[in-house]
């Protein structure tokens, strides 16, 4: 009996572009440390987190439109928009007002590291609200990045936060931990079966109005007519935050998404404070102390073992 002719089977698909796009992402999240600190420096906190959401929705909106998404929008019933607003409202109207305020008062590279407890915050309310599974990995994960990340806001004296001695500027930051992790568990609820794209597009429109309205009530025109004569770096950083590191780095984040799956992809955020402190220090001239160090290794030290843990 003559056996089937052997077929060779096809090469698998090389995924090397699409780590090289995650890599990509990482150092433009981790920039977008520097960049922000630049712009807090330079302008008012709500018109600088304003402007970014402004002109990075513009981008969004072309790229909704030329993928053909924006004109699903007109289906949307009246709770999928409302859970829209309540998801902008944290994460991107909080989280950016946390984002520029903090880092107004805090070096970029130790702001980088405080949101660092993200994760741990996020994993510990989903175990508790979704009733998710953890382990002692995860479990072990957590308190290294908690650890880390109070070693980093306390400069390496972690009892100062029981007697108060912690800045403005760290309970500003971990304001943006509050917001991230809000509008992680609210997307679990109000945005299910709405691609990423769409998403962020659309919380990225409705959090830039919020910023918008705010600024002009808190702020007033005036915090808005320093912004065209602001000097050309603070425009280089403005555009590189709404154009790098909010459409480009979300484009290439969710093509990683398509192509390794979520747990593989959303391991490269590991690398965000990495090239956060590292690209502060050198553009920034940020001194990179023994606590951040330490710190530092032990909030992404305890990121990895959560992403293991949860595999």
């Amino acid at each position: 009996m003559n056996s089937a002719p052997h077929v060779p089977a096809a090469a698998a698909p090389s995924h090397l572009a699409t780590h090289l796009r995650l890599i990509g992402m990482a150092v433009l999240w981790g920039a977008s440390w520097p960049w922000g600190r630049v712009l807090a420096q330079s302008l008012p906190p709500l018109a600088a987190a304003a402007c970014r959401f402004l002109l990075a929705t513009a981008l969004l909106m072309i790229w909704l439109q030329r993928s053909g998404r924006l004109a699903a929008l007109r289906g949307w019933s009246a709770s999928r928009w409302g859970g829209m607003a309540l998801a902008a409202s944290f994460g991107v109207f909080g989280y950016a007002t946390f984002f520029m305020m903090g880092l107004k008062q805090v070096p970029a590279g130790k702001a980088a590291l405080v949101v660092t407890m993200n994760p741990a915050m996020t994993l510990l309310l989903a175990a508790w609200l979704f009733k998710e599974r953890l382990n002692r990995v995860i479990g072990l994960g957590m308190v290294l990045a908690v650890v880390g990340a109070v070693t980093v806001i306390t400069r390496g004296e972690p009892w100062h936060v029981l007697d108060g001695r912690v800045g403005a500027g760290e309970v500003l930051l971990l304001g943006c931990v509050v917001c991230w992790v809000g509008y992680t568990l609210i997307g679990r609820r109000v945005m299910a079966g709405v691609d990423a794209l769409t998403t962020t597009g659309v919380t990225a429109a409705i959090g830039a109005t919020m910023l918008l309205v705010t600024s002009l009530v808190v702020e007033g025109p005036a915090a808005w007519a320093a912004v065209p004569d602001a000097p050309m770096n603070v425009w280089v950083c403005l555009l590189a935050l709404a154009a790098g590191s909010t459409a480009i780095a979300y484009a290439w984040y969710f093509q990683g998404v398509k192509a390794l799956g979520a747990g593989a992809a959303s391991g490269y955020i590991t690398l965000v404070p990495v090239f956060g402190v590292v690209f502060s220090a050198l553009w920034l001239g940020e001194v990179v102390d023994a606590s951040l160090l330490v710190g530092g290794a032990l909030a992404i030290g305890g990121t990895l073992l959560m992403n293991f843990g949860r595999r």
